[in-house]
């Protein structure tokens, strides 16, 4: 009883009586006009409101190669926590909101069909589903709010089903002074604008009580019940959504409504709009979004319904005179299709009124890492643990896969795809980056699916297995390729193949470098081994001589020591002097600032370090023998210690960690001891 109790309580606490009352506000017209002195922005269009919703989860500029681009937060998908959150389409997502931010100031955009056009899988539908979400939600907010009307007929409420804004009851002399003084109010930096006229539905109430008081505009608005509109794709309300069918299972009725038969007979003419269902998708999406999928997969002849309703913003509903529409159309079509409408010479009125946005699939990889980190951690995977790099091995085999092979002589397309992902190369600069980017136009509009990518990680992970890694994920890519539906050409199948065993080959390096780094990870070791150094250093730079520790004797600096360090880094014997003196400057500066020297502080030292201490230790630890059958106890003691590492430092488990030093012990045990680029 007392959990039921509880249960009961909590529903309670959800229950926001006060919200409901405000989304399902009604009142009369006049009320509605003193609402608008207060929110001018109720009665904004369609492209105004959603630049404005998108605009309302905050925005920040990121730089880019010296080009600043907009981040809109609003992509992340703030509503659900991230499930439909974009990575990487930063400059996509910029221009379609500067085509939004110009149709809300009525610039010519808003008279267009905005096309998303892109690969498949490269996240077209998702930015629309985003619009449609947010939209929906926005319409809940005191700042998004909009209202519409409906007529009171002998007590009996009468819709529209257009969700018109109530304004439009005016008559346009009188609403363009309105509009005047709700736009001295306005703090936007667009105008209100409301060149729209009511439905044949409307019209026809309007008239009736027109003619029934004789002209008094103020007793006809007082049959008017305005009410607030909450936007639902689920209730047909604000959102259409149009998917092409078989051309003899659909016709134009489904975008713009049909004759409702049974009320024919009781008004006794078709062309009466009380007798006409103004429910095709054109009509439930005004004030809101409609949606094409694969726009350009229609019949010709709702191409034709999509010209007027974009460049004049009316519908011709059957049997009526052409209907006023308020809404953003947003299609979205692949490739083929599009070169299709390229090609057709009687497609050319409608090229002409849509303005094609590219969405591409993603070529930085930090950013594809994070598309599968969304949909595989341990949150969405429970029970299965994901080995280091697993992810970051596809998403890199998925970016290889659409990068162009580069022009410069000196550049691999590994070495292209980390200059993309940030990485400085020597030799490369933002500006050379850029240019690499500008040769190759194309790329991002060809190449691998995140969702072929999606399907092979799920296949590794439905296996037995308690641990997946990358090998189990790029044995499942490789296998899909064989039958894979998109690749028609035998030469791209063989190139991804290739492209495997180039990411093969990388991880191979990334997962020596690791081991090294656990194995070197003995920061008593390391601090050491960097005081002996330093001390060498500073009797090298300043001619002096250096005390054994243990014999007590002075010695000449150790040269082979300093040389065995330097050379990890690739510092030549014809710079070792300068390297020197950089070092003893460093340490003199902060003490200069009163610091000590740390060497964790610099990443070059650092990193030679730990290589000579990983030299050093790897022959005690006798890493090779993990292949052979036997291994004595004291190994095994230090290969548990650096086991432990691999967990604690670097996020693999028992499993994967023995895996991978199993791995990294063949490479050593096949004389394979090629310096890893970290």
């Amino acid at each position: 009883m007392n959990d039921q109790k509880k249960i009961l309580d909590l529903v309670r606490e959800s229950l926001d009586a006060s919200k409901y009352q405000d989304e399902h506000w009604e009142g009369s017209f006049t009320e509605y006009l003193d609402l608008l002195e207060d929110d001018p922005l109720a009665c904004r269009t369609s492209f105004q409101r959603v630049y404005d919703m998108v605009l309302s989860y905050g925005q920040r500029e990121i730089e880019d190669l010296k080009t600043t681009v907009t981040h809109y937060d609003f992509f992340d998908d703030p509503m659900e926590g991230g499930k439909d959150a974009l990575f990487g389409l930063d400059h996509s997502l910029d221009r379609l909101m500067n085509v939004i931010k110009a149709a809300a100031h009525h610039f010519g955009p808003e008279r267009r069909i905005l096309l998303l056009h892109g690969p498949v899988g490269s996240s077209k539908s998702t930015i629309v589903r985003l619009l449609k979400k947010g939209l929906e939600a926005y319409s809940r907010t005191a700042e998004g709010a909009l209202y519409t009307f409906d007529w009171i007929v002998d007590g009996e409420v009468q819709s529209s089903m257009m969700n018109e804004e109530p304004l439009l009851l005016l008559p346009p002399s009188i609403r363009d002074k309105v509009l005047g003084r709700l736009n001295e109010k306005l703090r936007a930096s667009y105008k209100l604008q409301l060149d729209f006229d009511l439905s044949p539905i409307s019209r026809y109430w309007f008239q009736h009580f027109m003619h029934a008081f004789d002209g008094n505009l103020e007793k006809v608005l007082e049959q008017v019940r305005v009410r607030r509109l909450l936007i639902s794709e689920k209730d047909r309300v604000g959102i259409g959504t149009f998917q092409p069918k078989d051309e003899k299972n659909q016709d134009s009725t489904e975008l713009t409504g049909d004759l409702n038969y049974r009320k024919i007979a009781e008004f006794g003419t078709d062309s009466d709009p009380r007798a006409f269902n103004f429910d095709g998708e054109f009509c439930v999406a005004n004030r809101g979004i409609i949606e094409f999928i694969e726009v350009l997969k229609l019949d010709v002849a709702f191409l034709y319904d999509l010209l007027s309703a974009s460049q004049e913003h009316k519908i011709k509903p059957k049997k009526f005179a052409q209907t006023d529409i308020d809404e953003v159309i947003i299609g979205h079509t692949n490739e083929p299709e599009y070169r299709k409408l390229q090609n057709n010479e009687l497609m050319e009125a409608f090229r002409d009124r849509t303005i094609k946005i590219d969405i591409p699939y993603n070529l930085r990889l930090a950013d594809e890492i994070k598309i599968y980190e969304k949909d595989f951690n341990k949150t969405r995977v429970p029970g299965k643990h994901i080995a280091p790099h697993t992810l970051e091995t596809a998403a890199m085999w998925a970016v290889l896969t659409r990068l162009e092979e580069p022009k410069k002589a000196n550049l691999t397309l590994m070495q292209k795809l980390k200059l993309y992902n940030g990485k400085t190369l020597p030799g490369f600069t933002r500006d050379n980056i850029r240019e690499i980017r500008n040769e190759a136009p194309r790329e991002g509009m060809e190449g691998i699916s995140p969702r072929y990518i999606q399907d092979k990680i799920s296949n590794a992970l439905v296996g037995e297995q308690p641990c997946i890694n990358p090998f189990m994920v790029m044995n499942q890519l490789e296998a899909g390729l064989t039958h894979h539906s998109l690749i028609s050409k035998e030469e791209d199948r063989k190139r991804f193949k290739d492209l495997l065993a180039l990411v093969r080959e990388e991880y191979e390096d990334i997962v020596k470098n690791e081991v090294q780094r656990a194995i070197a990870a003995d920061e008593e070791a390391i601090a050491r081994l960097c005081g002996n150094y330093i001390d060498n250093v500073k009797a090298y730079t300043q001619k002096e001589t250096v005390r054994n520790p243990y014999t007590g004797k002075d010695e000449e600096p150790d040269e082979r020591l300093m040389r065995s360090i330097e050379e990890k880094i690739d510092i030549p014997e014809s710079r070792k002097d300068d390297f020197r003196r950089e070092i003893m400057n460093y340490i003199g500066a902060l003490a200069v600032e009163g610091k000590t020297f740390d060497y964790r502080t610099n990443e070059r030292l650092h990193k030679a370090l730990e290589l000579k201490l990983f030299e050093d230790q790897k022959d005690s630890i006798k890493l090779t023998s993990l292949v052979s059958t036997v291994v004595d106890k004291d190994t095994q003691e230090k290969i548990e210690v650096v086991k432990a590492r691999l967990i604690r430092d670097f996020g693999y488990d028992e499993i994967s960690a023995t895996d991978v030093l199993n791995y990294v012990a063949s490479i050593f045990a096949r004389g394979d001891v090629k310096s890893s680029d970290s």
